[in-house]
């Protein structure tokens, strides 16, 4: 099918960065959210961002004026729905995805696909409770998905061949690469990448390290961009923790289990740059770490 609108749902880190693509990419954009500060917010983010893309000569001031234009954002989910491709983007909740979808699916049209932007939640189990599962497909964008090349595609069981040609043609269209997963708990990347994360919060837990110790030896001595406690602070350590408790409540599998010291973190609502201290504190000049 020839897919030209885009609805998403959810204006927060990674909603935002979607829009942003797509439009760029010269789709229309609805994006939905029930704050219409986060909405007010992701616009501002995108322009923002878009701009710093026309100052290092990335794009035009052209490219960046239409995909402004191509964005429309909106607290009334019934738009976002009343379109050729949804995208959930909210946060990383099970409960909180089935109630989007059960509030989209008045709305949908007869051909609408509907994906979600889930980094570990079964897809087969999401589409399952909705009107279409064969037109249901896991779309996983990595952060920051203006600069991140990869986007997961999950087939759950019943995903039809026209709904994942139909997005791989998209993510062909956004210049980015797709890996195609199996719908296993947390699919590939995150299946691999957060349970080292975990592993390095049990090597601070267990003062093996401090934290800034681990993240040294980790970029010097493995070669990473960014340590696995300042890259958990970027993700956000509550998704860090629902990720591990899927894969070890999915897989049963001991090693999964999360490090109590990453479950004290979030407890304290220490979550990492978007509440400005996690394994680092955020509120000056310099990030500082916090053990």
């Amino acid at each position: 099918m020839d897919i030209s609108t885009i609805g998403i749902v959810g204006a927060g880190q990674m909603g935002n960065g979607i829009a942003h693509v797509m439009a760029l990419a010269g789709y229309s954009v609805t994006l939905s959210d029930v704050d219409q500060d986060a909405l007010d917010k992701a616009v501002a983010l995108i322009e923002k961002n878009l701009d710093r893309q026309v100052s290092r000569e990335k794009i035009s001031a052209e490219e960046r004026d239409s995909a402004l234009s191509r964005i429309t954002a909106t607290l009334d989910i019934a738009k976002a729905g009343a379109t050729d491709l949804v995208i959930e983007a909210a946060t990383e909740q099970e409960a909180v995805k089935h109630k989007i979808f059960e509030s989209l699916a008045p709305h949908l049209l007869p051909h609408t696909i509907l994906t979600s932007n889930t980094s570990s939640i079964s897809i087969t189990r999401l589409a399952s409770r909705t009107d279409r599962p064969e037109k249901f497909l896991g779309f996983h964008f990595m952060n920051p998905v203006p600069v991140m090349q990869l986007v997961e595609l999950i087939r759950g069981i019943a995903t039809d061949k026209e709904t994942y040609e139909a997005c791989m043609a998209v993510v062909d269209r956004l210049g980015k690469t797709a890996a195609s997963a199996e719908d296993f708990p947390a699919f590939i990347v995150n299946r691999i990448l957060v349970p080292m994360i975990n592993e390095a919060v049990y090597t601070l837990y267990e003062g093996v390290g401090n934290v800034r110790s681990i993240d040294l030896a980790m970029k010097l001595g493995a070669n990473h961009p960014m340590g696995p406690l300042e890259l958990a602070d970027f993700i956000g350590l509550d998704t860090c923790l629902a990720i591990m408790n899927v894969l070890h409540d999915g897989l049963a599998d001991t090693k999964y289990r999360p490090c109590p010291l990453l479950t004290k973190y979030v407890e304290a609502g220490w979550l990492g740059r978007k509440t400005k201290r996690g394994f680092y504190d955020y509120r000056g000049d310099e990030p500082v770490p916090t053990r």
